[in-house]
């Protein structure tokens, strides 16, 4: 006999949510822990500012291939063993980051520990809509996406503050106590799966299912979307750090980090974004967002801290207002193999984490913020006018 599935009204509902909640706040604040202390590695093991950058970039590659792998083994193994072998999996790397003194071996276990990360967005999602109920599911997807924010600003928060307070190793040590102790409360609270059905596709049947979607042109468009969206945004995030330690701003550590509580706009900017959508259009109110993220990077131009506030603010709303929408329109533009479009939207968002962390680079050593400010502006308004023209010169050529 089938059994129902959860709604706001059963106890395992809400456990369910606590515990991916959890899951998401650790797993998200494990990946940016890196961001704000980009300028102290520099010194700490002699290196560029573009080996710095190695440090967020080959955690995002080495997630990346771990949504692609673990996405497929969850699949066929269930969530509930990747969602909470995660937390365990990425915490472990902590207690070993502060021990090494070679760059190289801290690189190799950010990727590692990127790796492991994968396990928790790679089956959350479809761990909910397997278990609450068709009319609870948008809620709860909301909560968890809402908590993916959340956990990125408190990891770039509290690791700025606490190494200032301490050092670096110690915040690692900290969060490392901190994701076993996680690991413990979701193994014993996440409810086992009552809905699961083992998929019995073969890998290159998979792997059909992604290439079906590569060759959809307007999949294609929201993917490159997705990554441009992420260079821009994570690009100026990345190199924020290494302006405001400079004159006129000289801020310290901790005070830069209070900087990455503009990411709190994001908790409500999805919720918003969605609803306007509803009235206005989900296109329309899409490029609205990326109109007022440009707006906001531009506004980081100014050498006046408060203005520079206002506009990561700014940057945050019109992201998240960008972003959701077009995660959003995956759904509507792939006509099966849904959950595997999902997935290549991710990969495409994490290529462009990845491209804005480590890629732009060369445009900070040379440009200065002007120049990444400039760049990281324009791209993605350059990017929606090359798609509206290619959208009517394809209009008219079929006219």
């Amino acid at each position: 006999m089938q059994t129902e599935k959860y709604t706001t009204e059963h106890r395992e509902f809400w456990k369910i949510m606590f515990s991916l909640l959890l899951a998401s706040l650790f797993i998200f604040a494990n990946l940016y822990v890196v961001q704000p202390l980009l300028p102290l590695f520099v010194d700490e093991f002699q290196v560029s500012v573009s080996a710095s950058s190695l440090a967020m970039s080959l955690t995002i590659i080495g997630l990346i291939i771990g949504l692609i792998v673990l996405g497929f083994f969850s699949d066929r193994n269930g969530r509930r063993v990747y969602i909470i072998y995660s937390l365990l999996g990425s915490a472990l790397p902590f207690f070993l980051l502060p021990l090494v003194e070679s760059y190289t071996w801290f690189l190799i276990l950010r990727f590692i520990q990127g790796f492991a990360l994968a396990g928790v967005p790679a089956a959350a999602l479809a761990y909910i809509s397997e278990e609450i109920a068709p009319k609870n599911i948008g809620y709860a997807t909301a909560l968890y996406i809402s908590s993916n924010a959340l956990g990125g600003m408190i990891g770039r928060v509290l690791s700025g503050s606490l190494t200032d307070l301490f050092s670096w190793q110690t915040t690692f040590i900290i969060f490392g106590f901190t994701g076993l102790l996680l690991f413990a409360a979701v193994l014993f609270l996440l409810p086992k799966s009552r809905h699961f059905e083992a998929g019995e596709l073969t890998f290159a049947k998979d792997l059909e299912g992604f290439w079906f979607h590569l060759k959809n042109p307007s999949l294609l468009v929201v993917f490159g979307l997705g990554a441009v969206l992420q260079i821009s945004f994570t690009g100026m995030w990345t190199y924020l750090p290494f302006h405001m330690e400079n004159p006129p701003f000289s801020m310290s550590l901790q005070a830069i980090s209070y900087l990455f509580f503009a990411y709190g706009i994001g908790v409500v900017g999805s919720p918003l974004a969605r609803r306007a959508a509803e009235n206005f259009g989900l296109r329309k109110v899409r490029r609205a967002g990326v109109a007022i993220l440009s707006l906001g990077i531009l506004l980081t131009l100014s050498p006046v801290t408060w203005l520079v506030v206002v506009g990561l603010c700014v940057t945050c709303l019109g992201f998240f207002t960008a972003h959701s929408l077009t995660a959003a329109s995956v759904g509507q533009q792939a006509s099966h193999h849904k959950g595997s479009a999902s997935s290549l939207y991710l990969v495409s968002y994490y290529i462009g984490v990845a491209a804005g962390s480590s890629l732009l680079s060369p445009l900070w050593t040379n440009g200065g913020w002007t120049g990444l400010v400039l760049f990281t502006a324009l791209l993605p308004l350059l990017y929606l006018a090359a798609v509206s023209l290619y959208r009517n010169a394809k209009k008219r050529k079929g006219a």
